[in-house]
């Protein structure tokens, strides 16, 4: 009978917690999701773009520089908050904006600028290089888009 119990406690406490990460990411998700809307209508770029890359690139909203930097895409420059090599912002606003900034001056941006295939946009982005590992970075943003429906 214990061990029964002891199975059926488990059980309860593995779907809490799974429930809790779930609804942990999905708050990344609701909480940067209106501010992606905004930037992709500015800058032409499809909102599950910048939203799946601030998540893959911050594991959704824990990672040490989201944190304590508001950096939300791994951005290197200045900063005003520790001796990291990676950029500090006042507000995860300013570094949803720098993303888009920098995305729009690349060479890809004018050719995609206002398409909606974010499939597209994936492989244009991994082609100039912002990932060090494309084919995987793809499959993560891949995951995300699909896993949270953008």
């Amino acid at each position: 009978m214990y061990c029964k119990n002891f199975s059926i406690r488990l059980l309860i406490i593995s779907i809490l917690f799974f429930s809790l990460k779930i609804s942990a990411q999905n708050s990344y998700i609701n909480q940067h999701k209106q501010l992606a809307t905004e930037l992709s209508k500015e800058f032409g770029i499809p909102s599950a773009i910048i939203l799946s890359i601030a998540y893959v690139e911050t594991g959704g909203g824990n990672s040490k520089h989201a944190q304590t930097l508001n950096n939300h895409f791994g951005m290197v420059g200045k900063n005003t908050v520790n001796s990291s090599k990676f950029k500090s912002f006042e507000s995860s606003k300013e570094s949803f904006r720098a993303f888009c900034e920098m995305i729009s001056r690349k060479k890809y941006y004018q050719k995609m600028k206002g398409n909606l295939d974010y499939s597209e946009w994936l492989n244009a982005i991994a082609s100039a290089g912002y990932a060090g590992k494309p084919t995987e970075w793809k499959q993560k943003i891949n995951t995300v888009i699909k896993k949270f429906g953008l």
